[in-house]
């Protein structure tokens, strides 16, 4: 879609009229008729303050004319995996993974090929091929290009030894020793949990980038230790395949 389109369609959808959009944005009604019938675009600021409102981005608003990829692991990018900088606005270069509220994840790239490729296996792509794609892959990506310049010397990375040491010290029976913590969305960690009451909770947001990992329970059987953490909490729980029937072991503040 063009960007009059787009405009059009998110301010419909969101239940605006050009007035009120006009008022939102810091605009006059006929600017927002000129978008809409595409004699003119926003400018820089009107498209932030835009993405802002209609939690979308930049591209988007402009109609998706670039192919966004995440320039730390590669992975294409859509609105739903875009990253956030400190102040909620969308980082267009990122994926939420790779880049978390401001703070970027990976400075090995060793290990961001372990974590991609455990996604990459299929029948059609082995590992060894998965594997020697993200080596070719990434020193092209701008992240690894300017390593030197973006990197944080190694202070998340401590961050994160702490948080391993932290949850290992909790010594919970049965879960065997954390060795590493991998970035993750909450959208997809953020399961359900029944109370005692009867009603079901869930405790992360889906937007929220954790640190965090599965582990295999020393009492074998069929439920997983899940670990999860950031700078306000360790949470540790148990389930069975796919995130099925989970139970909160511990939620500890830090």
């Amino acid at each position: 879609m063009d960007t009059k389109d787009v405009l059009y369609e998110l301010r419909t959808k969101n239940g605006l009229s050009q007035d009120e959009l006009a008022k939102k944005v810091f605009v006059t009604r006929q600017a927002v008729s000129r978008w809409e019938n595409g004699e003119t675009v926003p400018n820089t600021e009107t498209l932030k303050l835009l993405s802002e409102l209609f939690d979308v981005s930049i591209n988007t608003l402009l109609g998706a004319p670039q192919k966004l990829v995440c320039q730390c692991c590669g992975m294409p990018l859509e609105d739903e995996l875009i990253s956030r900088n400190k102040d909620g606005s969308f980082n267009e270069s990122y994926c939420k993974w790779c880049y978390a509220d401001g703070t970027y994840t990976y400075s090995n790239m060793d290990d961001l090929i372990d974590v991609c490729v455990t996604h990459m296996v299929s029948e059609d792509f082995t590992e060894e091929q998965a594997r020697e794609y993200m080596k070719e892959l990434l020193p092209k990506l701008d992240y690894w290009k300017r390593y030197d310049e973006l990197s944080d010397d190694g202070q998340f990375e401590q961050f994160k030894k702490q948080l391993i040491d932290e949850i290992n010290a909790l010594n919970i029976e049965g879960m065997p020793k954390v060795e590493t913590l991998n970035a993750l969305v909450g959208k997809f960690v953020n399961l359900e949990y029944r109370l005692p009451s009867g009603k079901s909770v869930k405790f992360l947001d889906d937007s929220t980038t954790y640190l965090g990992n599965q582990l295999e329970s020393e009492f074998s059987g069929e439920r997983c230790f899940g670990v999860l953490a950031n700078m306000d909490f360790i949470m540790v729980c148990t389930y069975e395949a796919e995130g099925k029937n989970p139970e909160l072991v511990l939620y500890k503040k830090r």
